[in-house]
């Protein structure tokens, strides 16, 4: 067995720097870090002799590309000068050093010069920034696998949690995004500028991945990067066929790639309800294959887009946090997903990451926490179906609150956004008070929206296609005569007051005194 160094094997000893973690892992292989000290002179050299020179490698080259300290030094004056639009040359290159104090660090002006000496040809250049990151991307497994040795033999790691660490450091190197302890924020406000331009050249106003109900995108701008979204109802109401909804619009509608992981149905089940949905022939008619020949031409006619939607559904039951996110990483690399779909987050399992005799509270928090994780990580939305506890039920009006979260409060608390349905004709109401029909109505109530308002959207539910549509009619919320919610109203009528979060209701939204916290 090979013997490593102390500084890889001893937890309590001062972590190294990462120039002397490589050499200490040099050692003790016999090897020579993995560099190209020549191409990094030829490269360097080219971009002070070339006009448009930086524009073809600035997203392929990093200052922590350069091996030697003194290129990286050199680098970063030239991409500052870049950045600010400035010309890069070898007159340039050395005033910004000599402005940093850096100049003698180099070799001063001599070396700097010397550089442009080694260019033969700018027309490789490209090729040359390439294996410069070849090489960097080499020196930087090896630093990853260090790590990795150490903590393995380390008998209080969790094996778990390594696999995770190893699989999310690779993602990493392999998507290029190695994780930063800082962004400058000048990086962040054009990055945040960039987004507001984009927006602002959009007719639909979206900023985020469609939902495909117009009602619903006004007040989200679709759902956004980074989002942990949580949808809950009581059963019967429709979460699975609304996330489908969402689903089939986002990867049909507009082309953007979905991953769906059904931890409850089989994948054949949920295709079947997207074919129900798409061709509008019901799903029973379905299930016995009983169509009449101009309904198998409809079926042929209308599975042709869905056919080649960029859809990919999971059916793995009783998912482990660990598979989630080595799947969702892989779907992410392979098919740049722009949205993940859970049903449903209760039927997770947390693996090796919790001890054995947390509760499932415990659990549901650290699934939620996770969520949330993975989704910044990825920079996608991520839809978690949830259950409502039976509290909903024991209520005169059934529409669920904050509170009827099951399991857990940490849900909640992790969500950007909590979305719950409510049909009234699933409790059979079927009129408002004015009278207007609302059998097939679905109300989506928007409880908690970090980033934007709260609001409550209708769309149109067809039960025997378990499919939601835009509806005309946008909803008002109704007060009653007390001045109350119209469901805290019914609280009172019955001798209480349940008085909401505040962030659950819009009741608050014009109240100056009450709105700022």
């Amino acid at each position: 067995m090979l013997n490593y160094p102390n500084n890889l094997g001893n937890k309590g000893k001062k972590k190294s720097n990462y120039r002397t973690e490589i050499e200490d892992i040099n050692q003790a292989f016999g090897k020579i870090s993995p560099q190209a000290v020549d191409v990094e002179e030829a490269v360097l050299g080219a971009l002070m002799l070339e006009k448009d020179a930086c524009s073809m490698v600035t997203d392929i080259l990093q200052v922590d590309t350069f091996y030697k300290t003194e290129h990286q030094l050199i680098y970063g004056a030239i991409f500052k000068l870049f950045q600010d639009s400035k010309p890069v040359d070898i007159i340039t290159v050395v005033n910004e050093l000599r402005k940093l104090g850096e100049l003698e660090t180099v070799g001063g002006p001599q070396y700097v010069t010397q550089l442009t000496q080694r260019v033969a040809s700018t027309a490789n250049l490209e090729t040359h920034a390439r294996i410069l990151n070849q090489k960097y991307i080499q020196r930087t497994l090896i630093s990853t696998s260090s790590e990795l040795i150490k903590d393995a033999y380390d008998e209080s790691s969790d094996a778990f949690e390594l696999l995770d660490k190893a699989e999310r450091n690779l993602f990493n190197i392999a998507s290029g995004t190695i994780k930063k302890n800082f962004v400058k924020m000048s990086d962040l406000v054009a990055e945040a500028k960039s987004e507001i331009q984009k927006a602002s050249q959009r007719e639909d106003g979206l900023s985020g991945v469609p939902s495909g109900f117009d009602d619903l995108d006004r007040v989200t701008s679709g759902w956004q990067k980074s989002d942990l979204i949580i949808l809950a109802a009581r059963p019967g109401m429709g979460k699975t066929a609304f996330v489908l909804s969402i689903a089939r619009n986002a990867a049909v509608q507009f082309q953007q790639p979905v991953a769906v992981f059904s931890l409850e149905m089989s994948a054949v089940q949920l295709v079947t309800r997207l074919i129900a949905a798409e061709t509008e022939l019901s799903a029973e008619k379905l299930k016995k294959g009983n169509l009449e020949q101009h309904e198998w031409h409809q079926l042929d006619a209308k599975i042709r887009e869905l056919t080649e939607a960029p859809l990919f559904i999971d059916d793995t039951p009783s998912l482990s946090l660990f598979d989630l996110r080595s799947k969702a990483r892989r779907l992410k690399n392979n098919h740049n997903i722009s949205m993940i779909i859970i049903d449903y987050l209760q039927l997770m399992t947390v693996g090796g990451e919790v001890s054995r005799g947390s509760n499932r509270e415990q659990e549901i928090s650290t699934i939620s926490r996770a969520l949330k994780g993975l989704a910044k990580e990825l920079g996608v939305p991520v839809i978690a179906l949830s259950q409502l506890s039976r509290e909903v039920e024991k209520r005169a009006i059934k529409i669920p609150q904050l509170s009827d979260l099951r399991e857990s409060g940490a849900i909640e608390q992790d969500a950007d956004m909590v979305i719950f349905i409510y049909r009234p004709g699933y409790y059979n109401i079927n009129e408002d008070s004015d009278g207007n029909a609302q059998e097939n109505l679905a109300e989506i109530h928007i409880a908690k929206h970090r980033n934007g308002s709260t609001d409550v959207v209708e769309l149109e539910f067809t039960p025997h296609l378990a499919k939601f549509t835009n509806r005309n009619k946008t909803y008002e919320r109704t007060y009653g005569s007390s001045g109350l919610p119209a469901n805290e109203e019914f609280d009172k009528a019955q001798g209480e007051v349940i008085v909401g979060s505040k962030m659950n209701s819009n009741f608050y939204s014009n109240n100056s005194e009450e709105a700022d916290f």
